[in-house]
């Protein structure tokens, strides 16, 4: 059990099928995983048990057995999210818990895959930043060093897949909130191009920056989990492919092991016959992209922002007040600026972030506009993708000498998913340790 459960949901799932597992038996080493494990990591804020438990019972009884991808397989739901008969939260104290008699179309999607859905997945207020402490509740850890965080906003989801308390879980990504926790905690993270997946309520907007995902430990999953969010896409290209190699941006320092790791990934990339050229990133700072994500948060309706924090607050008071006109056209330059890192290439290859994860703690305070301006260094190779809608994914590439992992990002054009993921399975390596919290360690 403990082997088909740390291998991944696609062969966790062939082993139900082949009935050498029971779905039950399945969500009740889950159940007992969780119990074990999340007093240290705080990656759930509700944990499903009679009702996965029922599930997983109905799941076993069918007469026709496993009929869906991913038949009795347990998932977490990121807290951003609507699930039949749960509480939302959105990562917030400033919110009343929202009770829905519905999932929402993510939600949906994924059950009738045939996931079990076990709980809801711990974030940051709103999603905002991308470290998962929100006030009120204990941070979220990194299973490879619990004083360390593991990103955000999906960091109870990447927390929980990590330690082997879930094969798989949910996320979103409005600036890097799949791709940074999985960087941190040596994962596979895919934000798919604008449109791949649709939107969970419906939302009707072009220029729209986040996405439902998956963290995952394999590439084969999160292809799995693309075809399930998303349907079938372009098939990989073929062939050697131009892959351009950017290891610096202007606003942070990248930290000489993670050079070193994505260079070494470079490397593999090479060794199978692609093509490598390297070259600057394109200009910019964190107030380009700050116009776009105070639009986004100043237009949520009902939340009583006097109740959040300071750095909720400061985002949506700015948000507010703003023609949303500028937004939109700051969105436009920055996309025709940004999008002409693919130009002369297939792939990009980069850091998925530039520093180690940090300590737990680390971005606190009062100023709103400080904690932001701090934390958004962890965001800067990622968020560029969340504004020109094209897909990136973040792989893992090694261990740092601190003990937590190191991700580096593949991005391509429109559509290319499959590529993308072709490659990572090249350029991935796995980290060589185990993480200190583990359901089998």
């Amino acid at each position: 059990m403990d082997l088909l459960l740390d291998g991944g949901a696609v062969p966790l799932a062939a082993a139900i099928r082949r009935r050498e597992l029971g779905c039950e038996d399945v969500v009740r080493a889950t159940l007992d995983r969780i119990t074990r494990l999340d007093p240290t990591l705080s990656a759930f804020v509700d944990v499903y048990g009679a009702s996965a438990l029922r599930d997983a019972r109905a799941k076993d009884a069918a007469k026709k057995g496993a009929t869906t991808p991913f038949h009795g397989v347990p998932i977490g739901i990121k807290d951003m999210n609507f699930v039949r008969f749960g509480t939302t939260r959105f990562g917030s104290r400033a919110i009343p818990g929202v009770w829905s008699p519905f999932d929402d179309r993510t939600v949906a999607r994924l059950r009738a895959a045939g996931f079990v859905i076990v709980g809801k997945m711990a974030m940051s207020e709103l999603g905002v930043v991308p470290i998962t402490e929100p006030v009120g509740r204990p941070p979220t850890r990194n299973p490879w060093d619990p004083s360390r965080t593991p990103g955000g906003s999906s960091g109870g989801s990447a927390a929980a897949v990590a330690s082997g308390m879930l094969p798989v879980a949910h996320g979103s990504d409005g600036g890097g909130s799949i791709r940074i926790p999985a960087s941190f905690c040596g994962l596979v993270g895919l934000k798919a191009s604008r449109g791949r997946v649709a939107n969970p309520l419906g939302v009707k907007d072009p220029g729209i920056i986040y996405t439902c995902g998956a963290l995952t430990r394999t590439v084969e999953d999160a292809s799995a989990m693309l075809d399930v969010l998303g349907g079938p896409g372009a098939p990989a290209k073929t062939g050697p492919l131009r892959v351009r190699v950017v290891l610096d941006v202007p606003m942070v320092a990248t930290d000489p092991y993670i050079r070193a790791a994505v260079e070494a990934a470079a490397a593999r990339l090479a060794d199978a016959g692609h093509i490598l050229s390297y070259a600057e990133a394109p200009k910019g700072d964190v107030d380009d992209f700050l116009p776009i994500w105070q639009r986004l948060f100043g237009a949520l309706p009902f939340v009583p922002w006097h109740k959040a924090e300071p750095v909720t607050r400061w985002l949506a008071e700015a948000g507010r007040t703003m023609d949303p006109r500028f937004a939109v056209a700051r969105q436009a330059e920055l996309t025709a600026r940004w999008g002409g890192w693919l130009d002369g290439c297939d792939v990009l290859l980069t850091p998925t972030v530039s520093v180690a994860a940090p300590p737990v703690g680390s971005f606190q305070g009062e100023d709103g506009e400080a904690v932001f301006r701090a934390v958004a260094m962890l965001g800067v190779w990622t968020a560029p993708f969340n504004v020109t809608g094209q897909p990136a994914v973040s792989v893992p590439v090694g261990l740092h000498p601190l003990g937590t992992p190191i991700g580096a990002q593949l991005a391509g054009p429109m559509g290319r998913e499959a590529t993308l993921l072709a490659l990572a399975a090249v350029a991935e390596v796995r980290p060589g340790a185990r993480p200190r919290v583990h359901a089998t360690g």
